[in-house]
């Protein structure tokens, strides 16, 4: 009988060592990633069309935001640590930009409210120019279980036809809310909706004539 020769049993005993190494580095592989939760602000609200608030058309062009503002980030501080110093949760986000969803929300409200709503790069008139800047829309912690969506934003409302300005405004919203990502998604959905009622009426107030005033205020 012809033993194995020493070589033969060194190469199986490699071999066997690779073997029983990769299954144990794969019995200890971590386990797979989570996906992210992405969040909008939801559908809209059925707004009445009946007596719109603005009789004349308006031209809304995108809402602009800040560059910390650009990602879909869901944007938090921590106000008892460090304010200046933007923070974001690491597996949950917004579907889009919030600016890009604060616009649609604003033309939704506004097709509602007017004699219409018109974007750029369309060749239609329009009598009226509304611009929003967004310069906050994040989660403020007071304390590590007390927090609040915050929605800053400034309007700026313009006379399409010979660019005058007609009216500014500051924006200033806060909801309570839980303390983690959907509290925070919840409270800034409840701002924003607040914010278009306040934005509608502050509209309407303003986008009228200098001679509609004036007859306004003649009236008996």
């Amino acid at each position: 009988m012809i033993g194995k020769s020493p070589h033969s049993l060194l190469a199986r005993g490699v071999v066997a060592i690779v073997s029983a190494a990769t299954l144990v580095s794969c019995s200890i592989e971590g386990p797979p990633s989570l996906p992210s939760t992405s969040y909008d602000l939801g559908p809209p609200p059925a707004y009445s069309k009946s007596n719109p608030a603005i009789g004349g058309t308006l031209l809304i062009p995108p809402v602009r935001a800040p560059a910390w503002l650009d990602e879909t980030d869901i944007v938090y501080r921590l106000l008892y640590e460090d304010s200046s110093r933007p923070q974001s949760y690491a597996m949950s986000r917004w579907a889009a930009e919030p600016a890009s969803l604060v616009t649609d929300r604003i033309r939704s409200r506004f097709a509602a409210a007017s004699g219409g709503i018109v974007i750029p790069g369309y060749s239609a008139g329009s009598d009226y120019t509304l611009r929003v800047e967004l310069d906050d829309f994040s989660q403020r912690f007071d304390a590590p279980e007390q927090s609040r969506g915050t929605l800053l934003a400034r309007a700026s409302l313009l006379s399409t036809r010979d660019r005058k300005l007609l009216a500014q405004r500051e924006f200033n919203i806060e909801r309570p809310s839980a303390p983690n990502a959907p509290g925070a998604v919840k409270a800034l959905t409840e701002a924003t909706d607040a914010f278009l009622e306040d934005l509608v009426k502050w509209t309407a107030q303003n986008a009228r004539s200098p001679n509609d005033k004036q007859a306004e205020g003649t009236k008996p």
